[in-house]
């Protein structure tokens, strides 16, 4: 029985098919075979719509064991609600089930960072977080959902967050069983050549686990990358659960569907392990 208090999904039939058939159908039309599935600390997927972005998406779940517990990092972009946002009660629905959040865990990170505020409004129309839910779903039926979504950016804030995500999950004895999953595209709106160029730098930046020189590089070089801070986020959690490397699953960018290189869109999937 559908959950009459659940967050409805609010970009199927826009993002993402609307029925589950042709939803399972279009995600499984952009896997690869894969021998060997890693035990990722964290994770870094694009969330545009899954004709554009899903096959880097996709392909980069279908590496990783999905975790009981996940935790979701991803910006605000409709400026709604708080700046630092989670939600600790209730349930996400999308076409492929229902997902509930894990409220021992999200309260327990709340009270860990005094920047973060209990808030639905930044999530009621938000796609960062909700377009990953039914990739996972399609590897893993059954997971629970810690959901956090940003507008702030001073660092010494987000520093403290990814530490007290890291703690909540310690003090849980979760380690092994928490997936952190950071929401973002890449470059946006530029032509293909300097897209690559600048996500290269991002990118390099995420794979040798360095939160600092991934901003510096942000900065520096004006890299349009719309889950900077939650990737940022996710480097320190993932670091203070003892992660040591990083892998690029794969790169593309909007071109490599509508053939238009002069304005595009990047995407990249990583794991952190």
């Amino acid at each position: 029985m559908q959950n009459p208090e659940a967050r409805m999904p609010a970009f199927a039939g826009q993002f993402y098919p609307a029925s589950a058939s042709a939803l399972r159908k279009q995600i499984g039309s952009f896997l690869e075979p894969v021998k060997i599935k890693e035990e990722a600390i964290a994770c870094l997927m694009p969330h545009a719509g899954y004709l554009y972005s899903g096959k880097v998406a996709a392909q980069t779940a279908s590496r990783i064991n999905i975790k009981d517990k996940v935790i979701l990092l991803g910006p605000n972009h409709t400026g709604y609600g708080k700046s630092l946002s989670i939600m600790t009660d209730g349930a996400w629905l999308t076409p492929l089930g229902e997902l509930k959040i894990d409220s021992a865990l999200a309260k327990d990170i709340l009270g860990r960072c005094r920047y973060l505020e209990e808030d639905n409004l930044a999530h009621e129309s938000e796609h960062s977080l909700e377009v990953e839910l039914p990739i996972m779903q399609y590897f893993k039926s059954d997971f629970q959902i810690v959901p956090i979504a940003f507008l702030f950016e001073e660092t010494e804030v987000l520093a403290e967050l990814g530490k007290a995500i890291a703690e909540a999950i310690r003090g849980r004895g979760l380690e092994g069983n928490a997936l952190i999953v950071a929401s973002s595209d890449m470059t946006h709106y530029e032509p293909q050549l300097r897209a690559e160029e600048n996500d290269r730098r991002a990118i390099e930046a995420i794979l040798a686990l360095d939160e600092n020189r991934l901003l510096s590089a942000a900065e520096r070089f004006n890299i349009s990358m719309c889950g900077l801070v939650p990737a940022y986020v996710m480097l320190v959690c993932a670091k203070a659960l003892g992660a040591k490397s990083g892998k690029l699953v794969k790169y593309a960018t909007s071109g490599d569907v509508t053939g238009d290189k002069s304005s595009v869109v990047g995407y990249a999937g990583i794991i952190i392990s």
